[in-house]
């Protein structure tokens, strides 16, 4: 058995994998999965177990995708110690010995170029912009966006009722009436009982759904109708 079959390189870490433990050592593979699994939902060092393993993905023969693990030397060492016997004793040695083959040649690895280098940052980046999309889909309106919003918000109302020195704007009813009658609709339209609960994702429609909103007809013919008697005093 070679050595280059039982670890691999990834992400510049020596790594075997819990299909190729469970192939070498004549283990089901969803006993290996469950034993990881038990190590990494224990509340006693579960962080440490976390950094000795990473979930991945294999596919059969007929392309159908099963869960797998990554893991590192230490992750192995846990994993391999309940396994007895002299047959199960090679190849615990085969292990280590592959092991430190490949932590050699890791070491003796020449700097990463700067094409390699941009590379690792692109992968990182993609990672990142995944995440934070995630979280700009979930997370409501910052502080800064929140006040945006409100300012917008605040401009709209002024404008429907004439300005702030129009009578519709000092007739305080109205202003309120017209208030309501917006978030009545920002709540009919995004589905959202509070503004400031708005997907982050949604800042941009929500702008445009307040730089488009109008009064319903009567409460427009109410504003007009306040807005041409005489200067309230």
């Amino acid at each position: 058995m070679m050595t280059e079959e039982l670890v691999i390189m990834r992400d510049r870490q020596a790594v075997t994998t819990s299909l190729q433990v469970a192939k070498v050592f004549g283990k089901e593979h969803r006993n290996v999965m469950q034993s990881i699994n038990n190590k990494l939902q224990s509340a006693e060092n579960s962080a440490d177990y976390q950094s000795m393993f990473v979930s991945g993905t294999y596919k059969d023969s007929k392309g159908r995708t099963y869960p797998m693990y990554y893991m590192n030397r230490d992750g192995f060492t846990f994993i391999a110690f309940g396994f007895t016997g002299a047959k199960a004793d090679q190849f615990k040695l085969k292990y280590i010995d592959a092991f430190n083959q490949m932590e050699k040649q890791l070491q003796q690895q020449k700097p990463l170029t700067l094409p390699e280098q941009i590379s690792l940052i692109a992968k990182g980046y993609e990672s990142l912009s995944a995440d934070v999309k995630d979280i700009k889909d979930r997370m409501g309106l910052p502080g800064d966006m929140a006040h945006s919003f409100s300012k917008k918000r605040n401009a709209k109302i002024i404008n429907v009722l004439g300005g702030k020195k129009s009578n519709a704007y000092r007739d305080k009813n109205v202003r309120a009436k017209t208030y309501r009658a917006l978030f009545s609709s920002y709540c009919e339209t995004f589905d959202q009982d509070r503004y400031n609960d708005l997907p982050m994702k949604d800042f941009d429609k929500a702008v445009d759904f307040v730089n488009n909103w109008y009064p319903p007809f009567e409460l427009q013919q109410q504003i007009q109708m306040i807005n041409a008697q005489l200067a309230i005093v």
